[in-house]
């Protein structure tokens, strides 16, 4: 019996205080050997450590996800390619090229030619967030889900879906024109960002649903598109949590205090709401020429069938995809535009000599203007609107990229933005000089083959000719029907710009004059 008393009290001398300094004591030191143990191998003994990047980045993923959470990610990635050259380690396993004209086809290419004995890069997941159905859309499938639902939805965005869909479009340009009209009538500025974003989303609603968020109708916003830019936003923060433990502790000790879950609720509500119109879409059916009439059209294919799981992540994928982002090329080429008098006059007075009517502003008739193609193009490189990367997995085996050995496993991407305004690829990065699109001889040896804002490969964005045919003739009507101005011609409107994913822009305010038929 003494005995076993003993023994008890040995036991709860643990709960101490001195027990419990004790085992804190021990506690903070296995976290310190474990944490100086972390940095020095990667730093000496990591398979990247010949790649160059900021010492404390290759150390430690905390420098990069303190960037995604405060939106400074742009600038830091440009300084850092800068320093260090071609191939930056961003992350401890990261890495990061703006030897585009190599790393494109290296790393997003078709597995075909020199590539075929290469095993595809798939999507680093831990840049997704997880679907809220658990079911990938096209962005994040697995290859043969990826190739099951393409080889439908390619249908949907082709050339020939693109002319039956043209008089929807046209119908939301004329009401865009007709509101602005009516705005530059009573002599009051606005801003042209906003309804950039009401035509946008009214577009990609109507193809995808069979119905708009009637923004131009009403003259507002509607809820889905902060519904859209959180539900983008809280991809990067939660792929910070996937990566860096140590943020989603710390996210979860300030519930707490604070509410920092409401971006991930506002993401499952836009997923509610999509899934809903979706079932409604389907219900109602249609002879339209949207989105899901070439869905429902291949469902007895069982190679091209899909499931309504797919279908509702899909759905969520085009609002997102198909409409911020082209609203944010519109308003960053304004600006451009705005800010160097010169293009934008030879741009207005090209459009304003080409087409006698609005109704002569075609899809087909806007192809053809050389000068807009090469505004919008330069302005895609100076603005990407996703400028950061498009992150995949280096295959067993490791590869070489960009003339650089990195080993399998690794997430590796071109930084778009960096990339862009890097001397090492183009003369005069820092200008918007349409022309070196143009074949003007200053601009010869610039390395536009890198120039890719819709990806590369068997992965490239599907909605690449609809965002085109969107950008020219929102600009070419809004051009043909108006003078622009600056409304604060000193606005530095790029300048301190956050990223979460996709740029955070502040508005951009404009004077409009209607131009007096002659």
């Amino acid at each position: 019996m003494v005995t076993n008393m003993s023994n008890l009290s040995e036991a709860f001398r643990l709960f101490s205080p001195v027990g419990i300094a004790l085992s804190g004591g021990l506690l903070i030191v296995f976290i310190a050997a474990y944490v100086l143990y972390t940095l020095v191998y990667n730093l000496f003994f990591h398979p990247l450590k010949h790649i160059p990047g900021p010492l404390l980045a290759r150390a430690s993923g905390i420098p990069y996800a303190l960037r995604m959470r405060n939106g400074s990610m742009v600038a830091w990635i440009k300084l850092a390619h800068d320093k260090y050259g071609d191939a930056v380690r961003l992350n401890p396993n990261e890495v990061s090229f703006i030897s585009g004209e190599t790393a494109w086809p290296d790393i997003y290419s078709f597995r075909t030619g020199q590539y075929k004995n290469t095993g595809s890069y798939l999507k680093d997941r831990t840049w997704y967030l997880k679907p809220a159905n658990d079911t990938w859309s096209l962005l994040g499938a697995n290859d043969e889900d990826h190739s099951r639902m393409r080889r439908t939805l390619a249908h949907a965005f082709s050339d020939k879906a693109l002319r039956e869909q043209e008089p929807l479009i046209q119908q939301y340009v004329d009401l865009l024109v007709h509101r602005l009209s009516e705005h530059a009538t009573e002599d009051k500025p606005v801003d042209i960002m906003r309804w950039y974003n009401y035509t946008t989303f009214d577009i990609i609603c109507d193809l995808t649903f069979g119905e708009p968020l009637y923004c131009l109708r009403d003259s507002k916003e509607h809820i889905w598109i902060n519904l859209v830019f959180a539900a983008v936003k809280a991809v990067g923060l939660a792929s910070v949590r996937a990566k860096n433990p140590l943020f989603a502790y710390y996210d979860k000790a300030l519930d707490y205090f604070k509410n920092t879950a409401g971006i991930a609720r506002m993401r499952l509500e836009f997923y509610r709401l999509a899934r809903e119109k979706v079932g409604r879409r389907l219900d109602n059916g249609t002879d339209r020429h949207d989105f899901f009439s070439y869905i429902t059209k291949n469902q007895e294919s069982k190679s091209k069938a899909i499931s309504r799981n797919e279908m509702d992540s899909t759905a969520v994928l085009f609002l997102a995809a198909g409409s911020e982002t082209t609203a944010t090329t519109l308003t960053g080429v304004t600006y451009l535009l705005l800010s160097n008098p010169s293009t934008y006059a030879s741009l207005v007075h090209i459009i304003r000599s080409t087409f006698s009517s609005a109704s002569a502003i075609t899809i087909e008739a806007v192809n053809k203007l050389d000068y807009m193609n090469a505004c919008l193009n330069e302005g895609l490189r100076y603005y990407p609107p996703v400028p950061t990367g498009f992150p995949r997995v280096v295959p067993s085996g490791g590869d070489r990229i960009s003339g650089h050995y990195i080993p399998e496993g690794t997430s590796v991407y071109v930084s778009q933005h960096a990339a862009n305004h890097s001397a090492r690829n183009y003369v005069d990065p820092e200008m918007y000089v349409p022309e070196r699109w143009l074949g003007e001889e200053k601009y010869r040896d610039d390395k536009r083959g890198g120039f890719n804002p819709f990806s590369f490969g068997p992965r490239g964005c599907l909605g690449k000719n609809l965002a085109y045919a969107e950008l020219r003739l929102i600009l070419a009507h809004l051009l043909f029907a108006f003078d622009l101005t600056l409304v604060d011609p000193a606005q530095q409107w790029m300048d301190g710009q956050k990223l979460f994913t996709l740029w955070e822009k502040p508005s951009l305010m404009v004077r409009l004059t209607p131009v007096v038929a002659k």
